[in-house]
């Protein structure tokens, strides 16, 4: 393997899964309200996503912000907030991606929901957009915060824990805590493993394993565990009677520039393609 490649891409999460909606709305009506219907909003948001079709996933989630705030409808402003800072993030418009992560936090005691999962949920999603722009430190306050309120709250196997632990542990490869990133993976390859359909996402997991294992220990002396977390990411993303669908689509698209970058152009190939094929050309 080449010593002066540039370093592996690291794939988080929140790439390929969004935010479940942390609260429901109807609780939140009164006479002075109204509120937007946030599922379906969401519901809609997932068709322009599934198709790759950001700019149509931006339109809508700015019109019904603008609709929130004509209704005054601090929850709805608040789950779209998370919405956006997930999709600017996407797209790497750093500006707006920190606008919309700081409003998501700033919103949590506005709307009295600190220390519930919808607060965690936030904390996670603004950490991970410090991670993507370059300021790690800044978001490990929010993952610990957020850490602590999902293992309070949530049950162990539950696989938000797991997206939890992959992107705390992306942060903590970039501030060289290996170790606690290795541990953070395992945990979460424990939790994805247990039940059926979530092989895609044990293979981001592995891939990140190998990003780590060339972080602390150089190209050359990490090979062998490299291909070992290589294999089986293949065979996780290969295994019969997986779901074709965007999320998949989405997870191939994101894994196999990790293959190319290793030298693994044959699976990088046929990742890609795959990709393409499901999202039939709607880009």
């Amino acid at each position: 393997m080449n010593e002066e490649k540039k370093a592996a891409p690291e794939m988080e999460v929140t790439d390929y899964t969004d935010p479940q909606c942390p609260f429901c709305v109807d609780a939140y009506k009164t006479d002075n309200v109204k509120p937007i219907d946030v599922p379906r909003v969401i519901a809609k948001l997932d068709e322009y996503l599934g198709k790759n079709d950001y700019a149509g996933a931006e339109r809508h989630l700015k019109y019904w912000e603008a609709e929130a705030k004509m209704g005054n409808d601090l929850r709805g402003e608040f789950s779209l907030a998370e919405e956006l800072m997930g999709l600017y993030r996407k797209l790497g418009r750093r500006e707006e991606a920190v606008f919309y992560a700081e409003k998501a936090v700033g919103y949590v005691d506005l709307i009295d929901i600190a220390g519930s999962v919808g607060a965690a949920t936030a904390y996670l999603n603004a950490a991970t957009v410090y991670k993507a722009f370059g300021t790690p430190e800044k978001g490990i306050p929010l993952f610990t915060e957020a850490r602590k309120i999902y293992e309070e709250k949530l049950d162990p196997a539950d696989s938000r824990v797991a997206g939890l632990y992959n992107n705390f542990a992306l942060a903590l490869v970039d501030l060289a805590r290996f170790d606690e990133a290795r541990d953070l993976y395992l945990k979460a390859l424990d939790i994805v493993l247990k039940s059926d359909g979530n092989e895609p996402e044990a293979a981001i997991t592995e891939l990140n394993l190998a990003s780590l294992a060339e972080a602390q220990y150089g190209l050359e002396k990490a090979e062998a565990e490299i291909e070992t977390h290589l294999d089986r990411a293949e065979k996780l993303l290969k295994k019969e009677g997986l779901r074709k669908d965007g999320n998949y689509a989405f997870v191939a698209e994101k894994c196999a520039p990790v293959f190319g970058y290793y030298g693994w152009f044959g699976v990088e190939a046929e990742l890609k393609a795959e990709a393409e094929r499901i999202y039939g050309g709607n880009r």
